[in-house]
């Protein structure tokens, strides 16, 4: 049987061309998105960090002509006690906080995988729904639950015997509107870690668990040789995840206290604004912020490298 005869030089050029075009098209797809996000993420980092180098001030935000300031705001931020209080306290704000989701996380995740059916689908929907509330309306309802002369919880705790909280201003304490905040944080955060966990553990053989209780290891035991240790990774990203959550929180802190009283509650997302907002010092502003991006890349690079030194270790 004779060949085929030798497709025209344009025939061929069709089909080289056809194969190019299909190759490059996953790149066309996701070019908008990646497009996108350059746009709304990377382009105000980027402008951030110039401001963070210049006299930037509410002259220069409404004539133009930012002058080169070096390192001049870094050294005026780095040399101010203030900030290194504010850093202290946000560093205590995010530990406690991640601390707080990832134990009760972990604990609502394993008593998920325990309950029946329709106890679990109805404890995944107050989940979800906990996780779905806006910030702001969250935000809210504690101002409305905390409040001093109609609040429920006053009101609860007086008909419980404690009178002494008959009228109490929770927001005019610095220790009490900083426990309110970290109460608010860790009920909007616990369903997401609680969530992710589920879906984990459901993905661990029940032949481990069945080995591990024949060899007669207790819950304790058991979530330390076999749950952690599989989930590990999971665990991980859940807690780099909660650290830039909890570290970069704002709204949640200005709606309620605007950082006090008594810069209390001020943490590093508050005080770049108070700095660039209130004092127009968008320069400053922008240098704390910078920083503060620094902070939370340095904490996330240590956390991932002991993950994978753990997983390498493995």
């Amino acid at each position: 049987m004779d060949p085929p005869p030798p497709a025209p030089p344009r025939a061929r050029k069709g089909r080289r061309r056809g194969r190019a075009v299909a190759a490059l098209w996953p790149y066309l797809l996701v070019a908008p998105t990646v497009v996108g996000a350059a746009f709304l993420l990377a382009y105000p980092l980027v402008r951030n960090i110039v401001m963070s180098f210049q006299h930037f001030g509410l002259g220069e935000l409404i004539r133009g002509g930012a002058t080169w300031a070096g390192f001049a705001n870094y050294r005026t931020v780095l040399d101010d006690p203030e900030f290194w209080t504010v850093v202290r306290r946000t560093v205590w704000w995010t530990a406690l906080n991640v601390a707080l989701i990832m134990v009760l996380g972990t604990l609502v995740a394993l008593m998920l995988v325990r309950l029946g059916k329709r106890m679990r689908l109805a404890v995944m929907s107050g989940l979800v729904l906990t996780w779905a509330t806006p910030v702001i309306a969250a935000t809210t309802i504690f101002q409305w639950l905390f409040q001093s002369r109609f609040g429920v919880v006053n009101w609860a705790l007086v008909k419980l015997g404690f009178d002494s909280y008959r009228d109490y201003s929770w927001f005019a304490h610095g220790t009490a509107t900083f426990s309110i905040l970290v109460v608010l944080v860790v009920w909007q955060s616990v369903p997401f870690a609680a969530l992710t966990l589920y879906g984990g553990l459901t993905t661990i053989p029940a032949e481990l668990y069945e080995s591990a209780r024949i060899d007669g290891a207790g819950a304790w035991q058991t979530f330390r040789l076999v749950t952690f240790p599989m989930l590990r990774p999971l665990f991980a990203l859940i807690t780099s995840l909660e650290v830039i959550w909890c570290a970069k929180a704002f709204t949640q802190i200005w709606v309620m206290s605007e950082g006090g009283p008594n810069g209390a509650t001020t943490t590093l997302p508050v005080y770049a604004f108070q700095i660039a907002q209130s004092l127009h010092k968008y320069d400053l502003g922008a240098a704390v912020s910078t920083l503060t991006v620094l902070i939370l890349l340095g904490a996330l690079v240590f956390n991932l490298r002991r993950m994978f030194h753990q997983e390498g270790a493995l």
